[in-house]
């Protein structure tokens, strides 16, 4: 599959997800962009926006198997990634899965369970498996796990650690839809019979692996990989910050930045590629320290200013595309 290719089928995915979510296309955008480069997605949004239909209108429209796990308090690790079981009949412990096997796994607020169930995802977002009582078991690829939480509500919650929050490739949110796009959306539900809307499969899992091959085949300048680099510098040297982003951050805002070319249509990156998806990228895997905290500064607000800072290089397009 070449670029032009994979465009054309990420803009189907794109429609489809469309013809039954209502959200801003940068969102949608945003969350094809992890799954293209393999990421995970962490939508931290209030209760009605329809993050869970997003989950599943994207994983309807990808072809891939579904699973929502609903975090409470009581959820226990075992209840995600699944336990052995006795068969009486065989005389034999059989491991019996648990619903993180599937392709595409929502995690609906994923901070009403406690730390030792949180962990039992990180396993299965770094190395795409799991370990149940020492025996290793590979997850179905591709593998995207789309978390969500609610920012309000703090009672009876429990703050992702950093760790966690760093396997997640983007962290986005939904919004409220404006009011042309919020009577589409009463007059969508005024002509079908059923209250929950969902988007139709354009593709399979083997197409969405092929599609998550083409980013390797994306250039990226030199100067652009400088830009990177001196993006994450200054989050890290702000004095906000207490813990910038790490070396897996910069290496996640590379295939982030790839992806998105992809999804445009081009065989480089643009600087214009890494402003579109730094934020997402790494605004949640910033510590801010406690004076900064006090004083109501968002990390979005740092890595604004890192791209107000850092010079932006000019990136000329390869001769073979120069020429389209």
């Amino acid at each position: 599959m070449d670029i032009a290719d994979a465009r054309s089928e990420c803009e189907r995915v794109l429609k489809a997800v469309e013809s039954s979510v209502v959200a801003d296309r940068e969102f949608l955008e945003t969350v094809l962009t992890a799954v293209l480069a393999r990421g995970n997605v962490l939508i931290e949004d209030v209760p009605g926006t329809g993050k869970t239909l997003t989950a599943r209108s994207f994983a309807s429209a990808l072809g891939l198997s579904f699973s929502r796990v609903q975090f409470t308090p009581d959820l226990l690790p075992a209840d995600v990634t699944g336990t052995h079981v006795y068969r009486e009949a065989d005389e034999a412990f059989e491991f019996s899965p648990g619903p993180i096997f599937a392709n595409f796994v929502l995690a609906d607020e994923i901070n009403r369970a406690p730390p030792k169930t949180q962990a039992a995802l990180l396993e299965a977002m770094g190395e795409g498996q799991v370990t149940v009582d020492g025996e290793t078991h590979a997850l179905p690829e591709p593998f995207v796990v789309v978390a969500t939480q609610n920012p309000v509500e703090s009672e009876g919650v429990f703050p992702l650690p950093e760790a966690q929050r760093d396997r997640f490739l983007v962290k986005t949110a939904m919004g409220y839809p404006d009011a042309d796009a919020e009577r589409g959306l009463l007059r969508r539900r005024t002509e079908r019979e059923s209250r929950t809307p969902s988007a139709d499969a354009v593709l399979d899992p083997a197409d969405v692996r092929r599609l998550q091959t083409v980013p390797e085949d994306v250039t990226v300048d030199d100067d652009v990989l400088g830009y990177l680099v001196d993006l994450v510098g200054a989050t890290r040297r702000d004095a906000r910050t207490e813990v910038g982003v790490s070396p897996r951050g910069t290496q996640r805002l590379l295939e982030a930045t790839r992806s998105r070319a992809v999804i445009e249509g081009r065989e480089f990156v643009r600087p214009a590629d890494v402003r579109a998806v730094g934020e997402a990228v790494l605004a949640h895997r910033l510590v801010l320290t406690a004076d900064a905290t006090v004083e109501d500064a968002a990390a979005s607000d740092v890595v604004a200013e890192a791209f107000d800072r850092v010079s932006v290089p000019t990136v000329d397009a390869p001769e073979a595309d120069a020429t389209e």
